[in-house]
Parts: C-alpha cells; sequence; structure tokens
C-alpha cells in the first residue's frame, strides 16, 4: 500500500505526480484530486462523502490545505496538483497509446478544444472518444454512460466535470462495471492544458496560485467558491485527521 497521510477523514498520497500516476496505472481505480473548496461537502453530500473516503488514489492537490496542515498540524505533505498529474499522465506511452480512453466533458466546446489539442499532439482521438456529460442532479445518476462504458471498456476514463460531481460520477462507474480502468477526476486541468479553461502556468501551479488566477478571470463563478474554502482551518483545527460527522 503506498504512503499516505490523512486529513480529515481522507487518505492522502505522500510523494510525486510521476509516483502518483505509477500507482494510479499499476493499482486502476478512483483518482481524485479534492480543492480547498471542497471539504465543506464532506459534512452534507453523503454520496460525496463516500465517493471521497472510498476512492483508491487521493491527491494533495490543494495548495490550501497543505499550508494549513503544515502550520496547524507542524506535519509536511508534499502537493500533488491535478494539472502536475495531468501533465505526467498525458506523458506515459502506456496512457498514450490506449485508444480505449474516454473523455467526459462539460461541453462541446470542451470537447473541441480537447479533440484538436490531443490530436496536434501525437494521440489517435475522435468524437467518438468524448461523451458530453448533462447536468447531473444532486444524485448523479447516469445509465446511458454506464451502458457505454460497460460496453466498450476503456482502460481509462477521464472525467473533466466540476468538483463535487465529478467524483460522485467516477464512483458511480467503479462502483457498476468491470473490469475497472484507471477513473482520473481532474476538473479543470484538463481545460488549462487544452484551453477551454483560463491557463496556468508552471510557476503559478508551484506557488499555489492557480487558484488566484481563475479567480481574476471569473469572479462572479469563483468568489463563492474561494469563499466555501474559509471553512477549512476550522475544520483541520477541530477534527484533524478525523472525517467531520455527516449533518442531518
Amino acid at each position: 500500500m503506498p504512503a499516505t497521510q490523512q486529513i480529515l477523514g481522507l487518505e492522502f498520497f505522500e510523494g510525486s505526480a510521476p509516483s502518483a500516476v505509477d500507482e494510479a496505472l499499476a493499482r486502476r481505480g478512483l483518482v481524485v484530486a479534492p480543492s480547498g473548496t471542497c471539504f465543506t461537502r464532506l459534512q452534507w453530500d453523503e454520496v460525496y462523502r463516500k465517493a471521497m473516503t472510498r476512492a483508491d488514489l487521493v491527491l494533495p492537490d490543494s495548495g490550501f490545505t497543505v499550508l494549513l496542515w503544515r502550520l496547524l498540524r507542524r506535519r509536511r505533505l508534499n502537493r500533488i496538483s491535478g494539472l502536475a498529474y495531468l501533465k505526467e499522465l498525458l506523458g506515459r506511452s502506456e496512457f498514450r497509446e490506449d485508444r480505449s480512453v474516454l473523455w467526459i466533458l462539460p461541453n462541446e466546446e470542451a470537447q473541441a478544444k480537447t479533440l484538436g489539442w490531443l490530436q496536434a499532439h501525437g494521440f489517435a482521438m475522435t468524437a467518438e472518444g468524448c461523451y458530453i456529460a448533462p447536468m447531473y442532479g444532486p444524485r448523479v445518476e447516469d445509465p446511458m454512460l454506464l451502458e457505454r462504458v460497460q460496453s466498450s471498456q476503456p482502460g481509462h476514463v477521464v472525467i473533466a466535470l466540476s468538483g463535487g460531481v465529478q467524483e460522485k460520477l467516477g464512483f458511480l462507474l467503479r462502483e457498476n462495471i468491470g473490469p475497472r480502468p484507471a477513473i482520473h477526476c481532474i476538473g479543470a486541468a484538463l481545460g488549462f492544458v487544452t484551453g477551454y479553461q483560463i491557463a496556468i502556468p508552471n510557476w503559478a501551479d508551484r506557488l499555489y496560485l492557480g487558484w488566484l488566477l481563475r479567480l481574476l478571470a471569473n469572479p462572479r463563478r469563483f468568489f463563492p467558491r474561494a469563499m466555501s474554502a474559509l471553512a477549512l482551518p476550522a475544520l483541520i483545527l477541530k477534527y484533524g485527521e478525523g472525517l467531520p460527522p455527516l449533518k442531518s
């Protein structure tokens, strides 16, 4: 089993982006990278809570979480951003040469940008390898997608949806299909790479400033999310390694 550190009930992987990709390729299953805005969901979204606590690999994507853990608990954890993880994954020959990869995307613009980028960078990719997700409700159900994945049996499923939704969808797939693929819940990272989201330079990612660039680019959308992260210090102080209780 890989080395982990438990924060708020989640077993965060200890290591580097290359070693995290090694682990995902070896074990398959559900890979998640929660942002600092996602932790409050653990207290009120039971399905999300189950998906996160039962994920096969949890990446410490949130720089805010890593900094708070160091300041409040005096323990170090190496941050692995979803962007660094995705770039490492895209460079692996095992992934690049897998023609069965399924890309789950939020809209047609994302599909067009993703297809263009992948084809320009040597991936044998067509529109048949994409799936545009519908607008899911709180329960996240998709019989059409389940049937498609069950019949095509992709080696990898890349889910590029919003946090809180993609993890529940990935968990749904893992629990209801077989043999299980590697399910990479990488959120906006794909958009940063392919161009349907604001680009995040490597220096900004290293300095934990990706959230700030996204906030400046679209304050109306991201300001409420940023505010929800302000609950994180109190959660860490109160619960530390423990999983916060589920509120009714």
